[in-house]
């Protein structure tokens, strides 16, 4: 394990987590928040596990989210425009349908972002949210994160354009 509490734990996505992140990228239901308009293929996801799922030289990494008990997965992170110079990165979090609302996405951003910030030396971190996701946007904030801007008319839907929000945390380190 990459690193963990005792409900959780982070690793680098592998191969063998093909099956279940197919599954999970080709949820229609959650390609608006993804950026995602069509599916991906096994062959596609093996590929990207395999040669791009590298946070130095490809600026992204998959973390799978794993139940400690169980070894379960239960979503995944991704950490993506990874920016060394500039010392930050941007969030994104999928958590199973099951496993929703029962504060495991608190947990694995919580070991993710200590693992930012003080593992790597990142001084902040972001993350884009559409309007309608309130449970998103309550997450974040939780956890410190601040509404720093808006992009207006940013997702198209079938309803009609959606606002995307910024939020980001900066480290703040005592002096």
């Amino acid at each position: 394990m990459f690193i963990k509490d005792e409900i959780i734990a982070l690793r680098c996505a592998e191969p063998e987590d093909a099956q279940q992140i197919f599954l999970w990228e080709n949820d229609r239901d959650i390609w608006r928040v993804s950026g995602t308009y069509v599916p991906f293929t096994r062959f596609q996801i093996e590929q990207f596990l395999l040669n791009s799922n590298d946070l130095f030289s490809q600026k992204q990494l998959r973390l799978m989210i794993d139940m400690v008990e169980t070894g379960e997965s239960i979503g995944c992170i991704d950490i993506f425009d990874y920016d060394n110079i500039n010392s930050r990165a941007g969030l994104g979090i999928l958590i199973d349908r099951a496993f929703r609302q029962q504060g495991y996405a608190k947990a694995a951003l919580t070991l993710c972002i200590e693992y930012l910030f003080k593992n790597l030396l990142l001084h902040q971190v972001y993350c884009s949210i559409d309007e309608t996701n309130t449970e998103s946007q309550q997450l974040f904030l939780g956890l410190g994160f601040e509404l720093c801007g808006k992009r207006i008319d940013w997702i198209n839907t079938p309803d009609g354009y959606l606002d995307t929000l910024e939020y980001q945390l900066i480290e703040r380190k005592e002096l």
